[in-house]
């Protein structure tokens, strides 16, 4: 787990051929996630499989969308080589519904990304719908085109699932962990033959919670959702960019880049992982806007990344905090200031009682030392840590302050 622990940033990337409806059928704007059209509007399979053959992605480009997780600063990719549509991104053998025989693009995109993930110092990691297939008659999930309780999912595990699970985790090199959905009604004998199958295959390759029955490498959270608590454990949050997964041409509901970096250290400082979204359109390109958030979430990454990369959990207080977030690393606590002071300039923390040997601005090179004072009164058996800002807020969305402590950090919750 130590890569995934360490990176806390990663990319999500929906893409198949429900980019090339974008989210409208028949003229109608169909909510939630494109991804979900052909359930959602009840698409027979003969006419969604016509997408297939519209499918040529001229623009894609695995090169660019690499280069942009790193310039994002994110440090691993999860790509969708099948959702629940059934048809795969890549050249699978045991299905001829894939990017590869059924399209007029006819290249191997999970191969493509592979390579370039390899290349460009990032973990590669592989979605796979693993109880939902509405293309097979035997997977779970579409009831409009077949008898849902005709189904033999014995069937479908041993033809689909095991096979592609194979095909995935011995064709394409190491990969980082493979992320599984929806598990449903799925038995758990089968949650549990899949996991270890994986292992078998891949030792080290890690299995999200959405395995089902607790039997994943780490903790799933719901679609957008930040848990109020902090978690000992490590668990990730899977986050749209705007208000879907796959592309929709309408949706220009775009989290702005303060949003994404406040979202970021929130989840981090409770010790979890951001996986954040995009959807390439039909093309194969990945929306401007989305560009130039991740770009700009990067920027900031670049001076600040030190107080978001492979940090761990710390005690934590016992109340909310009104200007920001602490991150943990290596005896150095990170102030994350969203919220400047107004004078004197100072924030006050109750509890903290380990002894600061210094405190700095993360972005000030010279590493100039702040102003603290700690304080305990003995009436109120309370501890206070002051530490004195500049007048002028550093960053308008996340100034960072470093605080060297002398020791582990030590919280006094009475």
């Amino acid at each position: 787990m130590k890569w995934f622990r360490d990176a806390r940033y990663g990319m999500f990337i929906h893409w198949g051929l429900y980019a090339i409806p974008a989210g409208t059928y028949q003229g109608v704007e169909y909510p939630f996630g494109s991804e979900w059209i052909m359930k959602n509007a009840r698409i027979p399979l003969a006419e969604y499989k016509k997408y297939a053959k519209q499918f040529n992605p001229t623009s894609f480009s695995a090169k660019d969308w690499v280069r942009l997780a790193v310039e994002a600063g994110m440090k691993y990719l999860v790509f969708t080589a099948k959702h629940h549509d059934g048809f795969a991104m890549y050249h699978s053998e045991c299905a001829d519904y894939n990017i590869v025989d059924a399209t007029p693009f006819g290249r191997d995109v999970v191969r493509e990304l592979a390579e370039e993930c390899k290349k460009q110092g990032v973990v590669f990691c592989l979605y796979y719908s693993q109880y939902q297939d509405w293309e097979h008659p035997n997977g779970y999930g579409n009831d409009w085109d077949r008898d849902a309780i005709k189904k033999d999912f014995p069937i479908y595990f041993e033809q689909r699932v095991k096979p592609q699970i194979r095909e995935l985790l011995t064709q394409y090199g190491p990969i980082g962990l493979l992320w599984f959905d929806t598990p449903y009604d799925m038995e758990i004998e089968y949650c549990r033959e899949l996991v270890e199958y994986v292992h078998a295959l891949q030792p080290a390759c890690i299995i999200n919670g959405r395995i089902g029955y607790y039997l994943g490498d780490y903790r799933q959270m719901g679609d957008n959702s930040i848990p109020a608590a902090t978690f000992s454990c490590d668990w990730e949050t899977p986050m749209t960019l705007n208000d879907t997964w796959g592309y929709k041409d309408y949706d220009q509901n775009f989290k702005s880049p303060a949003d994404v970096i406040k979202m970021l250290v929130n989840v981090v400082s409770k010790n979890g992982n951001l996986l954040l979204n995009v959807g390439p359109d039909a093309l194969g390109n990945i929306p401007e806007k989305s560009v130039e958030i991740l770009r700009e979430v990067g920027k900031w990454l670049k001076v600040n990344g030190e107080s978001v990369y492979g940090t761990t959990l710390y005690p934590t207080l016992p109340y909310e905090l009104d200007w920001g977030k602490f991150t943990y690393k290596d005896h150095k606590m990170y102030m994350h200031v969203f919220q400047w002071p107004i004078t004197p300039y100072e924030i006050l923390v109750y509890g903290f009682k380990t002894k600061v040997k210094k405190a700095y601005l993360l972005s000030d090179p010279k590493k100039m030392p702040l102003p603290v004072a700690q304080t305990f009164e003995i009436a109120r058996d309370q501890h206070r840590l002051r530490v004195r800002l500049p007048e002028q807020q550093i960053d308008p969305i996340d100034t960072v302050v470093v605080l060297e402590l002398d020791g582990e950090p030590e919280v006094y919750n009475t």
